[in-house]
């Protein structure tokens, strides 16, 4: 997208639709309660605890029992399974998962356009899915994804795609053009899309209000909230998990409404900020691997 000229994407909402990860029915309640639009339960098992070893991510122990436990919770928000990548065993737990009353199916780690297919088919219109792209081979293969369709909706996985293209901090994919030049091709085909995780404001590497401009300047509709948003595992009490969700989610609506009311020159500027920030951390980074 050149900047000479250049538009805001049109956007049908001020709001960003919010995935949260979590397999604790009273925590699903809260987040729901307080306006986040989807629950996410995560299966996915094989290969992600080699792939970000080295990383401070979150590897979740949920169950298909989860699902059946907290979808009848649910009065507003989605619930949102992610499986495993694509295998043998595959099928099955489509079929385990669309049982226990999933809304939407998350495919991972998937690297080719027979994976995408499987997928779609096997679940064959039940519910709704969305392909998580985090896989340099999912960028090469994107183009006949996208030209196929028959899936619902994209999300690019900022993780393990910075890792599959070995690079020092997941967000140099938004200041290298990776995930512009795939938000562009996604807006294209007319299919919605976000990308990666928010902190609470003032919070994060990179500060979570740049990254959510980033979100309104390519286009991008839809994010998961990061562990950092509300780590319930540190806090004991429910009343302060239900304090902690109230304000986070307050900051983040108005945040988004003071958003609607900027010009579109403080969206590019945040991006030039963006590019240095990015810079200035991966060579901290970078000395700290050396130490």
């Amino acid at each position: 997208m050149e900047k000479e000229g250049a538009k805001l994407m049109e956007r049908k909402s001020n709001h960003l639709v919010l995935f949260y990860i979590t397999n604790r029915p009273d925590v699903a309640i809260i987040a729901e309660k307080y306006g986040v639009d989807r629950i996410w339960i995560d299966l996915e098992r094989l290969g992600k605890e080699e792939r970000q070893k080295q990383m401070n991510t979150v590897k979740s122990q949920h169950s298909i029992s989860d699902i059946s436990t907290i979808k009848p919770l649910l009065t507003k928000a989605e619930l949102m399974v992610r499986i495993n990548p694509w295998n043998e065993n595959s099928p099955q737990e489509i079929e385990s998962v669309i049982e226990a009353g999933s809304d939407v199916i998350m495919l991972p780690y998937w690297k080719s356009i027979q994976e995408v297919r499987n997928f779609i088919q096997n679940v064959n219109g039940r519910c709704k899915t969305s392909l998580l792209l985090e896989t340099k081979e999912a960028v090469e293969c994107v183009d006949e994804v996208l030209s196929n369709g028959g899936f619902d909706e994209i999300h690019i996985g900022l993780n393990d795609l910075h890792l599959s293209y070995g690079l020092t901090f997941m967000f140099e994919l938004l200041t290298n053009g990776v995930v512009e030049e795939l938000c562009d091709k996604f807006r294209k085909a007319d299919i919605p899309y976000g990308f990666g995780g928010i902190a609470k404001l003032g919070e994060g590497l990179l500060p979570a209000e740049k990254i959510i401009m980033e979100h309104y300047r390519l286009g991008s509709t839809r994010t998961i909230l990061s562990r950092t948003f509300c780590n319930y595992t540190q806090i004991e009490k429910i009343d302060d998990i239900e304090r902690v969700f109230k304000d986070n989610m307050e900051k983040l609506r108005n945040f988004e409404l003071l958003l609607s009311q900027y010009p579109q020159e403080a969206f590019w500027e945040n991006k030039e900020e963006m590019i240095d920030l990015v810079d200035e951390i991966v060579g901290i980074l970078k000395l700290k691997e050396e130490k």
